[in-house]
């Protein structure tokens, strides 16, 4: 029996196979150090959780409306004013199961099979998987560390056409951990207004942002009325990653476009699932503050341990809870090193090539885990390196 042609073209995470290979490899009895995905090693603050437990108990287990509770889309306005200074109208938010969905429902909304969608090498992984979901042409603009990773405006403007129909920015940026500056987004969103396309805006790093590092999101040049669309979860800040909830944040026509795609798909957001997310954003923000600030002590800590390892290096990251380590003076593939470093050490990372071709000879490390896990899966690195296991 055949499949579509449609099936052919999914891609999926790799890194959620890593963590397969690697919780059967623990199976097995071999310690395992996860360095591999981005999920925080924090529970959901307790007060979140038993909102949840309340109103499964008082039966708010039915449908809601397809669009999202008036109450979390008033709770996500509140947070907007709070951190990026204006108030977007409720008809201009959507309820969805986290952020990845979000970048779906925009491209298919907003673009048509062959048409052409500007994303940054390296880059989030579900980016290009769900560009070739659709039937559309990926076209990448370099990032690169001896420019920090910022986008250099040239080679953007030079790589738009008539066929240009959305520009997608990650910022702070999965996997190098780096922050576009102000005058970097600004000059992005001009690009993006003066051509009429686009600018995606994926925010799900937003809170994690460390140093005198300032975030800052294209949504307040444009209140996200014409050109901006924000997408954004509770998955990192709010430790909340199993609980699949975010809302994203776009010119309120598309947004009712979006809306009718997700009714056709998935109905609607579990009510008792926005009642959660609800108490997240509307409870003290101090969990999250100490959250962050336990994290960059993290940041600092592998950032250390990782800068006293011999013929490899990194950038410290500004922001999310990734670090992009360099390995190319050992002159070996990334993705064998990565394979090689979790059967012989137990040391699960995932290869920057699976983030594109500029990630060719980098290793993505999380550092959302125990300080303890850093301290003894960098120590097993430093062996890996020392004794040459990777040859």
């Amino acid at each position: 029996m055949m499949l579509s042609k449609n099936s052919n073209r999914l891609m999926g995470q790799q890194m959620f196979q890593i963590l397969d290979e690697a919780n059967k490899l623990k199976l097995k009895g071999k310690k395992i150090y996860h360095f591999e995905i981005g999920d925080p090693s924090y529970d959901t603050p307790k007060k979140v959780v038993d909102s949840c437990i309340k109103s499964l108990r008082d039966g708010i287990t039915h449908y809601s409306g397809s669009g999202g509770l008036e109450k979390f889309k008033k709770a996500a306005v509140k947070r907007f004013k709070l951190s990026r200074k204006f108030e977007p109208n409720l008809n201009q938010i959507l309820v969805t199961q986290g952020a990845n969905v979000q970048i779906f429902y925009s491209l298919y909304c907003i673009a048509d099979a062959g048409d052409e969608i500007l994303i940054s090498d390296p880059s989030f992984v579900s980016y290009l998987s769900i560009i070739k979901m659709l039937n559309l042409k990926p076209i990448f603009y370099n990032l690169s560390e001896k420019n920090n990773f910022q986008v250099n405006l040239s080679e953007l403007k030079d790589k738009i056409s008539k066929k240009t129909k959305a520009i997608i920015i990650n910022s702070p940026n999965n996997p190098t951990g780096s922050l576009l500056t102000k005058e970097n987004i600004t000059n992005i969103f001009k690009i993006a207004k003066k051509n009429k396309i686009f600018l995606i805006s994926d925010e799900v790093y937003g809170r994690l942002v460390y140093e005198k590092s300032r975030f800052f999101s294209p949504s307040v040049l444009d209140k996200c009325k014409t050109t901006t669309i924000v997408v954004h979860s509770l998955s990192k800040s709010y430790a909340m990653t199993g609980w699949r909830i975010g809302a994203i944040t776009a010119p309120s026509k598309l947004v009712e476009k979006m809306q009718l795609l997700l009714e056709t798909t998935t109905s609607c957001v579990s009510p008792f699932i926005q009642i959660a997310a609800i108490k997240a954003l509307n409870s003290s923000q101090l969990e999250i503050k100490n959250i962050v600030e336990d994290l960059k002590e993290k940041r600092d800590l592998i950032f250390k341990l990782i800068s006293k390892i011999e013929n490899i290096s990194c950038l410290k990251p500004n922001g999310a809870f990734y670090i992009f380590v360099n390995i190319k003076k050992l002159a070996i593939d990334d993705v064998k090193f990565s394979k090689k470093l979790l059967k012989k050490r137990g040391v699960a990372t995932c290869p920057g090539s699976f983030f594109g071709r500029n990630g060719r000879g980098y290793i993505r490390f999380s550092f959302a885990t125990s300080s303890n896990t850093i301290k003894l899966g960098i120590a097993e690195l430093k062996k890996f390196i020392l004794l040459k296991e990777y040859l």
